[in-house]
């Protein structure tokens, strides 16, 4: 009884690190309207821009997303140390965007990377609806 308890347990902790896409916009959408209360919801459009948009870094360097995950998200991509990067769209990589701590995670290191601070809720969302929308 007490190993099937602790095989539930773990069962019950590993299940609640899984997301879905759907489940990573509800959670910022709500942390969205917490740090405005003018949030309307995500855009793909707004996503899109975001990801292209090319920004100077503090050493003088243009850099967005893309250029680590290329222009078309449904491609690998190269990170600047020239080590692989599964594709970002969910329709070539359907693990993206499963684990909510590696989402956190990966948005901690490149919202710092690219931006030189974190990402927005809002901007978080509008990423992901981006990407969960490319085809």
């Amino acid at each position: 009884m007490r190993n099937t308890l602790l095989l539930f347990g773990l069962l019950f902790s590993i299940s609640a690190l899984a997301a879905t896409p759907q489940e990573l916009l509800q959670q910022y959408g709500a942390q969205a309207k917490q740090e405005s209360a003018a949030f309307a919801g995500f855009s793909a459009d707004r996503g899109a821009s975001f990801f292209r948009t090319e920004r100077a870094d503090s050493g003088g360097r243009q850099v967005s997303c893309s250029t680590c995950h290329t222009a078309d998200p449904r491609n690998p991509g190269k990170t600047r140390a020239n080590k692989a990067i599964e594709p970002m769209a969910p329709i070539a990589n359907p693990q993206r965007f499963t684990d909510a701590a590696k989402v956190e995670k990966w948005f901690g290191r490149n919202c710092k990377d690219v931006l030189e601070r974190a990402c927005t809720a809002q901007e978080k969302g509008d990423f992901i609806q981006y990407l969960v929308n490319v085809k």
